[in-house]
């Protein structure tokens, strides 16, 4: 019997001030700019995680608003599913995750990000709920 590959799912949460600003973060594991996010526990619901991650990495706390999205890595194997987010209280910083805490604009978002996690942000400004595949930098075509 031949072993299938496992998926891991992970959760983000594309955090948006009253100005239109998304908060991002580099990523201290590899420098890049992403919307925070990470492994969805066992136990807890994708709502209660991408709370709980946004939490850990930025200090900000959120409230959920909808589903904008649904990505898969096709050479890691991760199906992420991202989640448009209010700020709710807590002040953004730096932390073992997250080196640096910025808020950009959607065009800051296009320059700064590679094109599989800077959609992801961009979508959460779209209607509808696409499922895109990557390979951990560019989009790949369905």
């Amino acid at each position: 019997m031949t072993t299938m590959p496992k998926h891991s799912v992970s959760v983000a949460g594309v955090v948006v001030r009253q100005d239109g600003r998304v908060l991002v973060i580099r990523r201290d594991d590899n420098g890049h700019w992403e919307a925070p996010g990470g492994v969805l526990e066992l136990d807890e619901s994708f709502e209660t995680g991408v709370k709980r991650e946004v939490l850990e990495e930025t200090g900000l706390k959120v409230e959920v608003e909808r589903l904008t999205g649904v990505y898969k890595n096709l050479t890691r194997g991760i199906v992420a599913l991202v989640y448009r987010c209010r700020p709710t209280g807590g002040e953004p910083h730096a932390t073992d995750e997250a080196r640096e805490i910025r808020w950009m604009t959607t065009e800051e978002v296009q320059s700064a990000m590679v094109p599989a996690f800077g959609v992801r942000v961009l979508d959460a400004f779209g209607e509808g709920v696409p499922s895109r595949a990557h390979d951990g930098v560019e989009l790949l075509s369905s």
